[in-house]
């Protein structure tokens, strides 16, 4: 049996503050380094190894999650101009496969669809599995057609870096156009067809450019439509669902900022600004037509924690700001969607999605209710301006995901599809509810609890638990089925998400309460959630394994630092666990508009102590007793270095902590591996190291 990988000690010294701290394994950085390669390499000999006995497993849990997907399956069609666009993939097959069929005018029921059963009409726009041969990693990123149906745009990454190659093709002649656009980020049709506008990204891979190219053109000669010098914002752009306004937006993570591109005029004129950016402000607007003018509705943070909606007029956007949706504390507004005679509102209350249709003339909102006590549901698929059916996405951790319809005129939810789950799946054999904990301030923090009926309530007796944590970026871990979560909780495991500070679940409060100087409440939040299910008889630490990734991956190095003793097992999912090494190095991908997250540690004293008091790197406790850990990560990750994992593995062992395992695909992005056999094997891969971590493989 191979010994366990050990990286080389030597020295890099940073220092900042007064404070120097010696990095022995920030060699670990160099990518290009055969070294380095060597030692990933290594590291991923050693896993496979010490996992070895769990081969079957992973054969049976991978066959078990594929014996309950619909292989060969079809998306519920939607409505764009004269045709029907939907997706379908094929048993066998990694990839989606994009189609459109015509529309009968006036007819705006989706047409129904059956697996295997060919689509009269079908016209397939681009097979997935077709790009992806001869790539061991495909993604797909912006997808389009042109609003007269000529024209497909679509984008392909082959690296996992998130930066894409735009590609033209004329539907009418199946014909590929000459106009390759190389690094960009989104991109879209102009109304016309004519052109696309895209962005590209600096250096620290932030997008940062908006450009204009014209189909048949050099590209030399595009346009730059908009840039944003300053590197703590993002530049993003679309157009409106009435087809009248470009929509330049930029933002931070407090702060944003919006401009408007008269569509009926020249695209390339000047923007015009909507409300100039202030410091802490976020707003976000859609365009309307009332009583035939032209209003922008804008949700705002402007004196509104949770934010509120108000309407201005779009000639003058800056004038008199009507109130349409006061604010109302604990009542989070999270987004608006404009049709031509309403519009809807979500929202969050009481840690639930909420959707609302929000009537032009009287500012009056009608909720949309469903039935189960947890649940995610929001507007999803709606492109066109005008139509008497809204679609709404639906899903809980007993409910797969389904499509609705709300019939505009007698407001009956109409059911459109639900996922098949194969092999006579019940969601009556399943339950879900929610408890709490009680943080040392006092603050009531939930958890989302789902489990087999069949093993009793939790609490009966102590069961295995699977505990899973974010708390980042007011990022809300919602109610959502899983297919492959099925094999764990029919082995007998609870499945729970502790909802901590820094996640949106509570409100923008619950956010503010777990971000800058205030980050540690995320860390102690979620120990406190394993605490109280062990004190509830739920579960014993012995029985119960963490999981997080990315942000949530720094969670799960700080709470192994916290409390090594009260898990079995920490499974980190590109981990951000060198957290403090990446913030203070602007030269890095997208540090510095994290700093609004984090706090800059490179210019301010307090925030690189404050850092330093939990970055999971930094804070290792020689002669801890730390649970078993595997971290997963992806060598061509932009957002979270590969080196971040590589380095804290390293850290563990010498610091003696005896089950340690890294695995890091070579081959693949921030979100893992592409394809869903390839997915699947992945998840299969790590649900077999969690049975196996509370003795059920």
């Amino acid at each position: 049996m191979t010994d366990a990988p050990i990286a080389a000690r030597r020295s890099t010294l940073r220092t900042h503050h007064g404070d120097t701290f010696d990095d022995p394994y920030e060699w670990l950085r160099d990518k290009d380094s055969p070294e380095v390669i060597a030692h990933l390499e290594s590291e991923n000999k050693y896993t496979q190894e010490q996992l070895t006995h769990l081969a079957d497993l992973r054969e049976t849990l991978f066959q078990e999650i594929k014996g309950r997907v619909q292989e060969t399956d079809l998306s519920v069609p939607t409505r764009r101009g004269d045709w029907w666009y939907y997706s379908r993939s094929e048993e066998g097959a990694q990839y989606g496969i994009h189609c459109r069929t015509a529309a009968v005018a006036g007819d705006w029921t989706p047409p129904v669809l059956e697996p295997g059963v060919p689509v009269p009409g079908e016209v397939v726009l681009l097979d997935g599995n077709v790009e992806a041969e001869g790539h061991e990693f495909f993604s797909l990123g912006a997808f389009d057609t042109s609003d007269d149906a000529t024209l497909l745009l679509w984008s392909t990454d082959f690296e996992g870096d998130e930066l894409y190659t735009v590609h033209v093709r004329d539907l009418r002649t199946g014909e590929a156009l000459p106009d390759e656009i190389p690094n960009t980020g989104s991109a879209f049709f102009t109304p016309d067809g004519t052109g696309v506008v895209y962005t590209t990204r600096d250096d620290a891979w932030r997008p940062d450019t908006l450009w204009l190219h014209r189909l048949g053109t050099p590209l030399a000669d595009d346009v730059q439509l908009f840039h944003e010098p300053d590197e703590k914002f993002w530049l993003g752009a679309g157009i409106t669902r009435s087809r009248r306004y470009l929509v330049i937006a930029v933002g931070s993570s407090i702060t944003s900022e919006e401009r408007l591109v008269d569509l009926t005029g020249d695209l390339t004129a000047a923007p015009q600004l909507v409300w100039p950016r202030q410091e802490g402000v976020e707003y976000s607007l859609e365009h309307a037509v009332v009583d035939g003018e032209d209003r922008l509705y804008i949700l705002h943070n402007d004196g509104a924690l949770d934010f509120e909606l108000v309407s201005v007029d779009a000639a003058d956007p800056q004038g008199e700001r009507r109130v349409v949706v006061p604010h109302e504390p604990g009542r989070r507004l999270l987004g608006m969607d404009a049709f031509r005679d309403f519009a809807t509102v979500e929202y969050r209350s009481e840690g639930l999605e909420r959707v609302g249709l929000l009537d032009y003339a009287t500012d009056a909102i009608e909720d949309v209710t469903f039935d189960e006590p947890l649940y995610s549901a929001g507007v999803s698929g709606n492109p066109e301006w005008h139509s008497p059916f809204l679609r709404l996405g639906y899903t809980s951790f007993v409910t797969p995901g389904t499509v609705y319809e709300l019939d505009l005129v007698t407001r009956e939810l109409v059911l459109r599809k639900q996922v098949a789950v194969l092999g006579g799946y019940d969601p009556q054999d399943y339950d879900q509810r929610r408890a709490w904990a009680t943080a040392s301030d006092g603050t009531r923090v939930p958890i989302s609890l789902v489990w087999k009926r069949s093993f009793g309530e939790p609490g009966d007796a102590p069961r295995p638990v699977h505990l899973y944590g974010y708390g980042s970026y007011e990022h809300s871990i919602d109610p959502g089925f899983s297919v492959a979560r099925l094999s764990e909780l029919d082995r007998g495991i609870v499945f729970a998400v502790a909802h901590v500070r820094g996640g949106g679940e509570m409100g923008r409060q619950w956010y503010e309460d777990g971000k800058l100087l205030q980050k540690r409440n995320t860390f102690t939040d979620f120990v406190t959630c394993a605490e109280q299910l062990v004190a509830d008889g739920v579960t014993t630490p012995e029985l119960l394994v963490a999981e997080g990734g990315s942000a949530g991956g720094l969670l799960m190095g700080a709470i192994t630092n916290l409390a090594p003793e009260l898990f079995a097992g920490v499974l980190a999912a590109v981990p951000f666990v060198d957290a403090l090494t990446t913030i203070l190095d602007p030269s890095l991908p997208l540090t510095v508009i994290e700093w609004d997250e984090w706090g800059d540690p490179l210019h301010d004293a307090d925030v690189y102590a404050y850092m330093k008091s939990y970055t999971p790197y930094e804070n290792i406790g020689d002669g801890s007793t730390y649970p078993r850990i595997l971290a997963v990560t992806s060598l061509n990750d932009s957002r979270v270095a590969y080196v971040e994992p590589a380095k804290w593995v390293a850290a563990l062992r010498a610091a003696g902590a005896r089950d340690v395992l890294l695995k890091c695909e070579m081959v693949a992005g921030h979100g893992g591996v592409s394809g869903r056999y390839n997915s699947w094997k992945e998840r299969a891969f790590e649900l077999a190291w969690i049975l196996d971590t509370v003795g059920l493989a």
